[in-house]
Formats: C-alpha cells, sequence, structure tokens
C-alpha cells in the first residue's frame, strides 16, 4: 500500500481581534510572508497537495492562497472549504480524514488552534513527548501507510515539524 501524508498547517499571523467578525480577521503583513514561506519548506519537500481541506475563515483562505503560489506550478490539488475547520474541534478533522478515498496521497488541512495542534498530538504514537503546540504557519507532517479510512489516535507518526518565517 501507498504512504499517505497528512499535513498540518495553522493558520499564518492574523489582525488581532477588532471591529471586524472572527470569522474575517486578515493576515498581517507577517502572517502573508510567513504563508509564503510555508508553502516554500513545503516545495523544497516535495509536500504537493492532492487535496486541501482549508477552514472557510478569510485568515486560512488567504493562508493557502500565499502557500498555493509558493508552490508554483503543478497539478492544482482540489480545494475544499469545510465549515467543521472553522466551528468544530478534532473530532471533525478526524472524521473527515476518515471519509477519504485512499486514492488521496498527500492532505494539506489548513486551520486554527487549538484544534490543529490537538490534532497533531492526538495522531502521534503513545510516548511522543509533545512540548507545545503549533505556532502561527507551523506545519506538522504525519505519514502512514494505512487506509484514510483506519485513522486513529496514535496511527500517524509525525515525521517532520517546521515553523515558518518569510
Amino acid at each position: 500500500m501507498t504512504a499517505r501524508t497528512l499535513v498540518l498547517l495553522r493558520h499564518a499571523k492574523a489582525e488581532t481581534p477588532g471591529e471586524l467578525p472572527d470569522f474575517e480577521r486578515q493576515l498581517t503583513d507577517r502572517g502573508r510572508a510567513d504563508a509564503g514561506a510555508a508553502g516554500a519548506w513545503m516545495a523544497a519537500e516535495g509536500l504537493r497537495p492532492d487535496l486541501v481541506l482549508c477552514s472557510p475563515a478569510t485568515r486560512t483562505r488567504q493562508t493557502w492562497h500565499a502557500v498555493a503560489v509558493a508552490l508554483g506550478e503543478g497539478d492544482a490539488p482540489e480545494v475544499r472549504y469545510e465549515d467543521g475547520l472553522y466551528a468544530g474541534g478534532r473530532t471533525e478533522v478526524v472524521d473527515l480524514l476518515r471519509g477519504l478515498p485512499d486514492s488521496v496521497g498527500t492532505v494539506l488541512v489548513v486551520g486554527h488552534n487549538p484544534t490543529i495542534s490537538d490534532v497533531s498530538i492526538l495522531f502521534r504514537p503513545d510516548g511522543d513527548v509533545v512540548t507545545e503546540g503549533l505556532k502561527t504557519a507551523g506545519i506538522a507532517v504525519h505519514r502512514t501507510e494505512a487506509s484514510w479510512a483506519a485513522t486513529e489516535p496514535g496511527s500517524l507518526p509525525l515525521v517532520a515539524e517546521h515553523t515558518a518565517r518569510g
């Protein structure tokens, strides 16, 4: 069976809450640069998603756009904006992954903390020491030989972690 790769990306640095609703918060200049750096790192690591699952919030959409630009030419992945990635928690992420066809080799999930960090911690096998969650524009890469339908806690070992700074 072919390996499946899960790339978890916490959105880049966003504006502090102000007049706008949380859903509409945008990336700061630093956030846009960091999101581009995240895409450049993914490209250098050969992490080109077949599918992108993205929260529909403005800051996550902007993060994905900057990542996509940095990934450059190549086959454009399917992108799905999932309400559960904004309003839900780790259960919604696990359910989305379990529903993926095994033809999807690499999936990128762009979301928010604490959910993105919680999911990364949940998937690590017992004994993996976790000192802190992902920072803004933080990336956790997990890999498994199992089917997406078999996604369970402890079933996707962490193979790389990176905090992108532009």
